[in-house]
């Protein structure tokens, strides 16, 4: 069961073509638990939804995948057209109609829904306050997190009612720093009351709407000095799970990002991220590191007791939210029914004129 359990919280990305046979073995014994898409696996909707229904066959039929991608509109969006085109957050913070925000999260969710998917790594909760900031800018729905909170619940709400898992990020935020973190490890030196005000607003108001958080590469100092979130056990349990009262699944970011590789070893990184109190581990390119940070998982929980029931409780809380966004990729025709051009231009016409509003 430790091996399941320690394949369980990891989801794997792989390179562009076909999906590595030592993955797909993986998930056939139910011990991976899931997979990440990026542009270099896109080719068309057609080729996305037959790799996702490859990719659910695979998977053992009681262990369901997480399939997952970051499709949060504006830059990063890994599907273009036919595929409703959103533009950036903070574009939609700036017409500040929750009721269109919410339309165009629904619309992405039933789309992504047919697609195949289950989860989207969206929406983005940072507070953009720093106009130097490489990274989140216009990703974020603006400078206050009044609007955060307002656009994001709205596209959290449009998600859930396509059957999409949302998933809110950067915990506990990014939106206040000057490196970017799949390059570096940011750091933010703010005292309790700035967090409080800024940074943890939208997280703590939108935590009980959430089905899954993701945390930050970045070392909080008022936390835990020189620790990045993703692997601060005061960050995720004692601040995300504690205060904020957070159930729902508690994502790491990339693991394989420079705040993180330059610092640590997979192995470290994995055992310190459960232990933290993650429950699903992205590894998004290298099968090699999936395959290390799996064996150095089973080494742990083999050689400690306690690790062995913190990666079981974070393989349980994971699964069971799979189960109930259970993956199931449509038929062709049902496909093309969600990508319905007519409503993806309707609602792309909508967002086009309420931008050139005055």
């Amino acid at each position: 069961m430790i091996a399941t359990d320690a394949g369980q919280v990891i989801v794997a990305g792989f390179a562009g073509g076909p999906p590595p046979p030592e993955l797909l073995e993986l998930a056939s014994g139910g011990q991976l638990g899931g997979f990440i898409l990026f542009r270099r696996n896109i080719v068309g909707t057609a080729e996305v939804l037959e790799l996702n229904r490859t990719l659910v066959d695979a998977c053992h039929s009681d262990y369901p995948p997480w399939l997952t991608l970051d499709q949060e509109g504006g830059r990063v969006s890994r599907i273009g057209p036919p595929l409703v085109k959103l533009p950036p957050m903070g574009a939609l913070g700036r017409i500040d109609d929750p009721s269109l925000t919410r339309a165009a999260g629904e619309l992405l969710g039933r789309q992504l829904r047919a697609l195949g998917f289950n989860l989207d790594l969206a929406p983005v909760l940072d507070v953009d306050t720093n106009p130097d900031n490489p990274v989140i800018g216009d990703r974020s729905f603006g400078a206050t997190p009044e609007r955060v909170i307002t656009h994001g619940g709205a596209l959290i709400d449009g998600l859930l009612a396509a059957g999409i898992a949302a998933c809110g990020k950067h915990f506990p935020g990014h939106g206040d720093t000057e490196l970017d973190s799949h390059l570096a490890l940011p750091r933010l030196g703010h005292d309790r009351a700035r967090l409080e005000a800024v940074e943890l607003a939208p997280f703590r108001a939108l935590a009980p709407r959430l089905p899954a958080m993701l945390t930050a590469h970045v070392v909080f100092d008022e936390i835990e000095p020189g620790v990045p979130g993703t692997l601060s056990e005061r960050c995720v349990t004692g601040l995300l799970r504690g205060e904020l009262g957070f159930g729902g699944v508690v994502f790491t970011d990339d693991l394989e990002m420079g705040a993180i590789t330059d610092h640590y070893g997979i192995e470290e990184a994995a055992i310190r991220a459960i232990r933290a109190g993650s429950d699903a581990l992205l590894i998004c390119a290298t099968l090699s590191r999936v395959l290390a940070a799996h064996a150095a998982l089973i080494t742990e929980a083999e050689r400690d007791a306690d690790f062995a029931a913190t990666l079981a409780r974070a393989a349980a809380r994971s699964l069971s939210a799979r189960r109930r966004f259970s993956a199931a990729p449509v038929s062709a025709d049902a496909l093309d029914s969600a990508l319905d051009a007519q409503a993806t231009e309707a609602l792309q016409t909508s967002i086009a004129r309420a931008l050139e509003a005055p």
